[in-house]
């Protein structure tokens, strides 16, 4: 017997990780290398598409709590995205390649894991198996097109979309240092992004090639369906001509180190591995054409001949509308996808993006408690849920519990938590004080729960 996973990311690994250290018989399911979504092109699990980074990694952030909440928990993606880091200032990057290997590794060399490539285009097929004992669906936003359907036939709803994107990579070796220069914000902590400067001719200059340079079409592609977190430079430049310069090429804080000099924008490299061979150019996700891409960044200081190691993409990204379908552990409720599979017995959870949670972290944390609760149920033991007063069950009482008809995907913020602070029930001014007070109350809760529950840590 065993649990079958399908989805072979984020979610799904981290969710084979919890099973098998629980000693529960895992299939994991990729359709890699067999075929491979538009955004994909490593035949590794847990690809890492849109960026490298992991956001803050500052633990009263809420991105930072996740992560350390995870930690406390034992999970496997943070496992290797410490051992895979490289310099980013305050936040979490991993070079891509060394934390999909590792993660790949681990599962591999795992006696309770069984990785299987196969193409599945029905849920059901997966439930009737003899050997299943349940299913964790983890195929992401990007699920393949019949599978996504199967599942939107069997919910009987209209799926939800979104679109996001993925920025360019350039060698470092082709950034002209003569007009670029390494600095951090504020001069705060190593200098670990390298700086591109403009001055207020170039930005206007730059402003007007980018907002009327040509795009790569995209199918159903609408503006009003942009992720915020993900959006293309170049549709949030036409929001305004300023806009870039209070988002990624926002110039406060940075001078230049050998003259002092200040700039009127600036755009910012980041490191992508370990070789300190690969940057990321920051916030500009892109879904301009290729040639495009090319001519309009070389207009950016230090990038005009620049060799692209990756080219910016644009894809859409399906979601299920998770708080008619799922509860607090990620399982699917009674009958949600069809009689038949409910007369098999087998439970069915749902895992990472398809859920609506936003962000490669926020996946992992879904597929945590995803697989936790599946071995709860499977040992006939009371549910792991950690409540909104912690990152990780904000996260999951959000998809599962949104009242509202506007159902969007949510990342980490300290906004979903309902947090319980004993500061003699005062109300708390000092936002920095706030946050650490919510911070160590969470990680409190989880450190307890972890004493309470020896049936499961």
């Amino acid at each position: 017997m065993a649990v079958y996973i399908v989805g072979g990311g984020f979610a799904g690994c981290e969710a084979a990780y919890q099973l098998s250290r629980r000693g529960v018989p895992v299939k994991l399911i990729d359709m890699k290398p067999i075929k491979y979504s538009p955004a994909h092109h490593s035949a590794l699990l847990c690809e890492l598409v849109c960026s490298n980074s992991f956001k803050s990694a500052d633990v009263n952030t809420a991105s930072g709590l996740l992560k350390e909440e995870m930690r406390t928990l034992g999970s496997l993606v943070l496992k290797c995205a410490d051992k895979s880091t490289v310099p980013a200032g305050g936040a979490l990057a991993v070079d891509r390649e060394v934390f999909s290997k590792l993660v790949t590794d681990e599962l591999l060399n795992d006696h309770n894991v069984e990785i299987v490539s196969e193409i599945v285009t029905d849920i059901g097929d997966i439930v009737r198996r003899p050997d299943a004992e349940a299913v964790i669906v983890a195929t992401g936003p990007l699920t393949d097109e019949p599978l996504s359907q199967n599942i939107r036939s069997r919910l009987g709803e209209e799926s939800l979309s979104f679109f996001d994107a993925a920025a360019p990579l350039v060698f470092k070796e082709s950034i002209d240092f003569d007009k670029a220069f390494y600095a951090s914000r504020y001069g705060k902590g190593d200098s670990d992004y390298i700086n591109c400067p403009m001055n207020e001719r170039e930005y206007a200059a730059f402003y007007s090639e980018l907002v009327n340079a040509e795009c790569a079409p995209v199918k159903d592609f609408d503006n009003d369906c942009v992720y915020e977190g993900c959006m293309p430079v170049e549709v949030m430049a036409r929001r305004g001509i300023d806009t870039l310069r209070y988002g990624p090429m926002k110039p406060v804080g940075i001078t230049n180190p050998d003259t002092g000099e200040r700039y009127y924008a600036v755009v910012q490299l980041r490191r992508d591995d370990i070789n300190d061979t690969l940057y990321n150019i920051v916030g500009f996700q892109t879904r301009l054409k290729f040639g495009e891409q090319k001519r309009v960044f070389g207009m950016i200081p230090g990038l005009k001949n620049a060799e692209y190691a990756r080219y910016g993409v644009m894809h859409k990204n399906t979601y299920i509308k998770s708080p008619l379908v799922l509860d607090q552990t990620y399982m699917a409720r009674e009958k949600s996808l069809g009689d038949d599979i409910a007369a098999t017995g087998v439970k069915v959870f749902f895992a990472g993006q398809i859920t609506g949670v936003e962000g490669y972290i926020e996946s992992a944390s879904s597929g945590l408690l995803a697989g936790i609760n599946t071995y709860c149920v499977l040992s006939g033991l009371p549910p792991f849920i950690p409540g909104p007063a912690t990152q990780t069950g904000a996260l999951c009482a959000y998809v599962s519990g949104y009242c509202g008809s506007d159902f969007q995907p949510m990342g980490a913020n300290m906004g979903i938590m309902n947090p319980v602070i004993k500061d003699n029930n005062k109300f708390i001014r000092d936002k920095k004080l706030k946050k650490q007070l919510i911070s160590k109350s969470a990680l409190d809760i989880l450190k307890q729960i972890k004493t309470d529950r020896s049936d499961l840590f």
